[in-house]
């Protein structure tokens, strides 16, 4: 009796692995052969996979799936090949990736001298008063600075003097400041007399003479006035325009495995886009949305908005993204103590303490997740003491995030774990920030409050990962590859004690940032039940040397079961 026993468990154990699924039901898709890395603790790693509809139906043995091929699988044979849960990429913006890929690109420059030459030649094929845009510029990137820099930046002139009759208006590569040239700002009605704006800084030299250097809010100023050159435009060419951005970054996303997308910080109208492009069928990468607006918005418009799924999954909208400051290398970071390299300087608080909190309120009343970007410490311990106020009444399960979290007072990184505050960081930030992350915040400050991804998982908290794209490469092999290393351009690592090991930084990339948009019981691992979102690697990013990580090719891309992106042989 206990052998029959015995054999009758071993049955069950076996159908348990196939989770119950009928043999003699056949799958639309099956993966075999491979290494399929579920990211499940209970069955960390399988040889095949069966798809039925969108989700996944069974995982085992290539023998045991064999039993779930028919006449109409169509059957994908790995060859020993990786296969993960698809990249979820934790916080970027998906309209300003196609948006990126429709102006000047920045990003390759690496001299002022190298910007001043594109739009010249813009300029050259511009008509008189068409705007000239571009992205990606970063001051600490360039091999050397001009002669005549106002706070490690160039003025405005040699722009001007290229395009005396274009508006040029050249965002930074974190997207926390701009550089508009002479015919921007008269567009913009800014003088040298003009304020200020609440949260922002119009840049000016020793006689007060405006640089062209616009900090924070400052930029919107000039694209209000980019915003109203556009109105001669038809709604169908707007439309058409927005379709485009939006079909390059879906194109992008997958390109790079990316199966869902946190789209951090649109507002109601883009929503409304979203949701057209759900309806028509036309919104291939699953997104996750964040509304951004002010408190007096949401509070009339928010409730209507909330969409959990719609469109097959395609769409998910019940969180609210504001931010609290700016970026550490336009010194817009809000900090306890006052920059290293500019000492008369702790940043910018760009939203009130009070608009945040009253945000809070809004989205804590309607059950939205609430997501402020924070860079700088003094900004992250404002935020944790806002959220504490609202945590620890027991009736909900709030998630709430910081985007960002890079830089942290020690006494501040417990609380994300004892809280259950997301820290919703981005890997390739540490690498990209670290040559000048000393000159803003000095050795000690760097030491103790930078990038801390393991001390963070190590409070428990969940750590998320990303790009922000398109302020980097939405690549996410290049952000695993800085997470798991820490490695610089020069070869120097940094604060290696911080790196996640090869499975944590997987993790951080599918179910943590699942987790983060309370889709882990949909996302985030191969398991039966789950959406088939599944990402294919040339290579196997778990064991391979560090240097090899970068050259790993994605070879498919497969959302809901469906094959839409599948490298050339």
């Amino acid at each position: 009796m206990k052998l029959i026993s015995l054999k009758y468990c071993a049955l069950l154990l076996s159908a348990f692995i196939l989770f119950g699924c009928s043999r003699q039901e056949s799958a639309r898709l099956v993966l075999t052969n491979g290494k399929i890395v579920t990211v499940d603790p209970s069955l960390p790693e399988v040889e095949a996979l069966a798809v039925s509809g969108d989700t996944i139906m069974a995982v085992g043995t290539s023998e045991e799936i064999s039993a779930y091929i028919g006449g109409e699988t169509r059957v994908i044979d790995l060859e020993g090949k990786l296969a993960i849960p698809g990249f979820i990429e934790g916080h970027g913006h998906f309209l300003g990736i196609g948006e990126a890929k429709m102006i000047l690109d920045l990003t390759t420059t690496s001299s002022w001298e190298d910007i001043v030459a594109m739009v010249e030649a813009a300029a050259l094929d511009a008509e008189p008063g068409e705007w000239i845009t571009g992205r990606g510029w970063h001051q600490e990137k360039w091999d050397s600075i001009p002669a005549g820099t106002v706070e490690g930046v160039p003025t405005h002139h040699s722009l001007s003097e290229v395009s005396p009759e274009n508006p040029v208006l050249l965002r930074h590569a974190s997207g926390h400041a701009a550089f508009a040239n002479r015919a921007a700002m008269d567009a913009a009605g800014i003088s040298p007399e003009t304020p200020n704006p609440a949260g922002g800084e119009l840049v000016r030299d020793v006689r007060g003479e405006l640089t062209g250097l616009l900090r924070e809010t400052a930029a919107y100023l000039v694209a209000a006035a980019l915003e109203k050159s556009r109105e001669g435009m038809s709604a169908t060419e707007l439309d058409q325009e927005r379709r485009t951005m939006a079909h390059l970054a879906a194109e992008e996303a997958l390109t790079h495995g990316i199966t869902s997308f946190h789209d951090a910080g649109v507002g109601f109208g883009t929503v409304d886009f979203f949701r057209e492009l759900a309806d028509e069928g036309n919104l291939p990468v699953r997104l996750y949305v964040m509304i951004r607006s002010n408190s007096t918005n949401l509070t009339d418009r928010l409730a209507s908005y909330r969409m959990i799924g719609y469109g097959d999954n395609h769409l998910t909208v019940r969180s609210v993204k504001r931010s609290i400051d700016g970026a550490l290398g336009s010194h817009g970071a809000w900090l306890l103590e006052p920059y290293t390299d500019m000492p008369g300087s702790r940043g910018l608080e760009t939203v009130a303490v009070e608009e945040i909190r009253a945000t809070a309120e809004i989205a804590k009343a309607h059950d939205f997740q609430v997501n402020i970007h924070a860079i700088g410490d003094r900004a992250n311990r404002v935020v944790l003491d806002i959220y504490e106020s609202f945590y620890g009444t027991g009736d909900e399960d709030l998630r709430w995030r910081i985007e960002h979290s890079q830089h942290l007072h020690p006494d501040d990184i417990p609380r994300f774990g004892s809280l259950g505050v997301i820290p919703a960081m981005q890997g390739v930030h540490a690498i990209s920030d670290a040559p000048w992350v000393y000159r803003r915040l000095g050795e000690e400050r760097a030491a103790s409050g930078a990038y801390r991804w393991q001390t963070l998982w190590q409070t428990g908290a969940v750590v998320t990962n990303g790009t922000d794209a398109p302020v980097e490469s939405i690549d996410p092999l290049a952000s695993y590859h800085a997470t798991v290393t820490r490695r610089l351009a020069d070869g120097s690592v940094f604060y290696p004690e911080e790196r996640l090991s090869r499975e944590q930084a997987l993790q951080s990339y599918t179910l943590n940032n699942a987790y983060a948009a309370f889709e882990e019981d949909i996302k985030g691992s191969l398991v039966p039940g789950k959406l088939a979102d599944i990402t294919v690697l040339s290579q196997d990013i778990l064991t391979i040397s560090d240097e090899e990580i970068l050259s790993t090719e994605v070879l498919y891309t497969i959302v809901g079961g469906n094959i839409l992106y599948q490298r050339d042989p």
